[in-house]
């Protein structure tokens, strides 16, 4: 995380300098509406530039003016976007900071960490209320009332700043190796002691068929990420291994203060200590977690179905019978298991109130990417750059140094979105495998009464904000370092530290939003 101090005062630089940016604006007398009689709309071959900022690009070139994908959007919008990067390694919200103190911010932009909420209390933040009907129709009219609803609710005077990411389906799955299944002679576990059963058959019976005692039954991510599904079984809200605000004896509370965590911890333990969870765990950076699964290693993990293709390949190449399935979550006595489904609320686009000149063409170009006689052009891009043609069928293309990143804005995606996208984007062979587990990791999600929470809860209290304390309770005590009984010593902290004042906050957004 960026240093406090420093941090700080560039929240300060950054408020400034949108608030004089603002001013100017005005002074000026440039209207929103100008933006417009600049587009080939209009009948103008003028264009305007908006400069974009994604933060996670990946790999592979940022387009110039000249890119065939920049010139399709162009030609029909009338904007030229241009794509603002980080550098490789860097912090997004250091990055945003920044670019803000510097006078060098993006016309549209994915705020991160919470930075939307930094923008929103200095007034620097543009409301988008009128604008979005006016020159976003497409955006305005897919993103359901609910949503919106769920924007106003995280300001202070009710007025949309943001355009909300919508996830209509479950993103996340409990996966499994239905081969090593097989391979062990076993069924799909239905209890938590079947399936400590069938992990230690995992370790123990070489179901990847290589001869070695190198199996790992499952595995997860440092800090305790992506290993969601063993929180899932006792009904933990979680979200990439962060905790997430549900529903506990009646009311809105931090899960990881719940007796649910408490049991999952103690699950989660014993699996350690057996060795039926992956011994380097918190160790595991991203890279290490991938080839681990990608080279046959793993029996069970969570993780997303739609991004299985490539990871299914890999495996294939070590394992010709490779097959991941869903696996349904079992049944943990006394508790109801779910799979986190979060589904709107979280901030997506937002425009600088100092960029209020550009606000049309940035909502034009937005615009371009929800609407759906658009999506082919949205998904596949340009051939030879963003997918080629195999047998007459777009195969997406990796990014890598030598394809060109090309730019993609819509995230508002539904059950046909997703069916679309695995049939445009999978091998035969993987497309029913996805959708099954799509199929079974949807029958065990819930949305979580949290859903839409904004990071204004959190004012004043960063260390609540950022899950450390969590983070090293909970490492410490799978790990076998601290007892279980120093869960207990975590939620004392965890209240005195702020979490008091934060559940008060959050459980009053909840009664707001719900009435």
């Amino acid at each position: 995380m960026v240093k406090r101090n420093r941090k700080s005062i560039l929240v300060v630089l950054t408020a400034l300098m949108l608030i004089i940016g603002t001013l100017a604006g005005c002074a000026n007398n440039k209207e929103v509406e100008s933006t417009s009689s600049t587009s080939k709309d209009n009948g103008s071959d003028e264009v305007t530039k908006v400069k974009v900022f994604k933060s996670h690009l990946g790999k592979g070139t940022l387009p110039g003016p000249e890119d065939p994908h920049v010139q399709k959007v162009q030609e029909a919008t009338g904007v030229q976007y241009e794509l603002m990067s980080t550098a490789a390694g860097s912090d997004p919200v250091e990055a945003l900071n920044l670019m803000f103190a510097s006078e060098d911010y993006p016309d549209i932009f994915r705020p991160i960490g919470g930075f939307e909420q930094t923008l929103i209390s200095q007034g620097a933040a543009l409301p988008l209320d009128d604008l979005l009907p006016k020159y976003a129709p497409h955006v305005w009219d897919r993103i359901p009332k609910e949503a919106w609803d769920v924007v106003r609710s995280a300001t202070p005077d009710g007025k949309i700043y943001y355009v909300p990411k919508v996830n209509l389906v479950t993103e996340r799955a409990a996966l499994i190796r239905q081969d090593w299944v097989e391979a062990v002679g076993m069924e799909m576990p239905k209890t938590v002691e079947e399936y400590k059963e069938l992990l230690r058959a995992f370790r123990d019976k070489d179901p990847n068929g290589n001869g070695k005692q190198d199996e790992i039954p499952t595995t997860g991510r440092e800090f305790g990420e992506w290993m969601d599904h063993l929180f899932a079984i006792y009904g933990v809200a979680m979200w990439e291994g962060v905790p997430e605000w549900d529903l506990y004896e009646g009311k809105i509370q931090y899960a990881g203060v719940s007796k649910n965590m408490k049991a999952a911890i103690s699950f989660i333990r014993d699996l350690y200590e057996e060795k039926l969870l992956d011994n380097e765990t918190f160790l595991n950076k991203g890279e290490v977690w991938t080839a681990k699964i990608n080279n046959n290693l793993v029996g069970s993990w969570y993780h997303l179905p739609s991004k299985l293709s490539e990871r299914h390949n890999a495996m294939l190449a070590g394992a010709p019978d490779a097959y991941v399935a869903g696996m349904p979550l079992p049944k943990a006595e006394g508790f109801d298991g779910y799979i986190t489904q979060k589904s709107m609320g979280e901030p997506e686009w937002m425009i600088p109130a100092a960029s209020e000149e550009k606000a049309a063409a940035a909502l034009k170009l937005l615009d371009f990417f929800y609407d759906p006689a658009n999506d082919e052009f949205t998904t596949f891009g340009i051939e030879g750059a963003q997918h080629k043609l195999e047998n007459g069928k777009k195969i997406l293309l990796p990014q890598n140094d030598e394809t060109p990143i090309a730019l993609g804005m819509k995230n508002l995606i539904t059950e046909e979105d997703m069916d679309i996208r695995i049939e445009q984007t999978m091998d035969d062979n993987q497309q029913q495998m996805v959708k099954d587990i799509f199929e079974v990791s949807t029958a065990d999600a819930r949305r979580i009464a949290g859903d839409g929470l904004p990071s204004t809860v959190y004012e004043g209290y960063p260390d609540i904000q950022s899950h450390k304390l969590f983070q090293e309770y909970l490492t410490k005590i799978v790990i076998g370092e601290w007892p279980i009984e120093k869960f207990d010593e975590f939620v004392d902290k965890w209240y005195k530290a702020g979490g008091e004042q934060v559940t008060e906050k959050v459980q009053e957004w909840y009664e707001k939003v719900n009435k």
